[in-house]
């Protein structure tokens, strides 16, 4: 399980959207392998040292995605996130991609939400709004 604040989330859709707008769309999640795929605003949940969700404009030279760690799964606040990460997301690094208008229909459906929960299992990934 991995939980993300709210805030948090809707921060990286923003800066995701604001990087498109400035510097030519979204970026594409498959390294290019396959052009005109996923290139749509929303955020990738990436597993590798941690587990944190990642803006996906296209970023200027030199600049930095934004990032927000999951709250079990940050590795400068949590000595076994690499346990964890294996435990919850598996050994391999991994993403997977979490469309925008879905996320934001979701936030707005669930006013009292503070907090975005993903389970992941062998066959599937759930998404789900918590109040903490």
């Amino acid at each position: 399980m991995f939980t993300f604040p709210l805030v948090d989330v809707r921060a990286a859709l923003e800066r995701g959207r604001s990087d498109a707008a400035i510097n030519g769309g979204f970026r594409n999640p498959y390294y290019g392998l396959r052009p005109g795929e996923g290139e749509k605003p929303g955020v990738w949940l990436v597993g590798d040292d941690g587990v944190y969700i990642l803006s996906n404009g296209k970023l200027a030279e030199g600049q930095r995605p934004f990032v927000v760690y999951a709250e079990e799964c940050d590795p400068k606040t949590n000595p076994d996130c690499w346990h964890y990460k294996r435990q919850h997301f598996g050994g391999d690094d991994g993403i997977e991609f979490l469309d925008a208008e879905m996320l934001v229909k979701m936030i707005a459906a669930s006013p009292v939400a503070t907090h975005l929960q993903i389970v992941m299992t062998d066959n599937s990934l759930s998404i789900t709004l918590i109040r903490c």
